[in-house]
């Protein structure tokens, strides 16, 4: 899930293809490599749709008076809160490795490989929830549209193999100093970013290339690449994240 942070070191045992250049930096990070402000109004909106349509069934079922039955929905709607940020604030764990020549930066996406048993336990309890509460309300059973469908839908799709791969989002980006043409800093999410140009057959364009610094690395991290690249200039502003690249 979101909030689970990794403890193992994976940089030793990445595939790095510039084993023969000495390793003059390196490290992981765990990070939302995305526009986190459209990744929060998704959940925002999200929360708000299905979370409204439960507190509705809380108004109609008991007249606007909490009974048992409607501190039940006020549970469930807030057991749907991680289920609902497990879609919203993916995050990647990227490992770099720099030296003197060029980078590599190895990323995936681990949500799928915790998703699974916290979805399956999810849909367990809330669905006891509303099987329990039906012997009070039969019409309680309308309650599964909330956490309980949820919990299934993210189950089901956590067991496709195609499901898997696709969230996973493997990459593996190999760049050379010598392509950097502009170096632009976010102090703000700790980025870095490095202005290349490709031509991925649709005719030559530019983007900046995406380096995340641990707290406290940031200025070690941007010096040493103002080293290897002293000719380029530097600018500090926002960037516009995008999930390959940024602009």
């Amino acid at each position: 899930m979101w909030f689970i942070q990794p403890k193992k070191n994976y940089v030793p045992e990445m595939p790095w293809e510039r084993v023969d250049e000495p390793e003059l930096m390196s490290w992981q990070i765990r990070v939302r490599d995305y526009n986190t402000f459209v990744g929060n109004m998704v959940f925002l909106g999200t929360y708000l749709l299905v979370g409204g349509f439960l507190w509705a069934l809380v108004y109609f079922q008991g007249g606007g008076v909490v009974d048992e039955n409607s501190m039940l929905l006020i549970v469930m709607s807030v057991l749907m809160m991680p289920i609902v940020m497990s879609m919203s604030h993916q995050t990647s764990i990227i490992a770099y490795r720099l030296t003197d020549k060029g980078y590599e930066k190895i990323s995936w996406k681990p949500q799928i490989d915790s998703v699974k048993p916290v979805m399956k336990w999810t849909a367990i309890v809330s669905g006891v929830a509303v099987l329990v509460a039906t012997f009070f309300n039969p019409y309680f059973i309308l309650g599964a549209v909330g956490p309980a469908g949820l919990g299934l839908i993210a189950l089901s799709m956590g067991n496709s193999s195609g499901y898997q791969s696709l969230v996973r989002g493997e990459r593996h980006e190999n760049r050379d100093w010598d392509a950097v043409e502009e170096i632009v800093l976010w102090d703000k999410r700790r980025l870095i970013g490095l202005k290349m140009t490709f031509d991925d057959g649709f005719g030559p364009h530019s983007s900046y290339q995406k380096i995340y610094c641990n707290k406290g690395d940031v200025e070690r991290v941007l010096g040493f690449i103002k080293n290897v690249t002293p000719s380029v200039d530097f600018f500090e502003r926002k960037l516009i994240v995008n999930e390959i690249s940024a602009q």
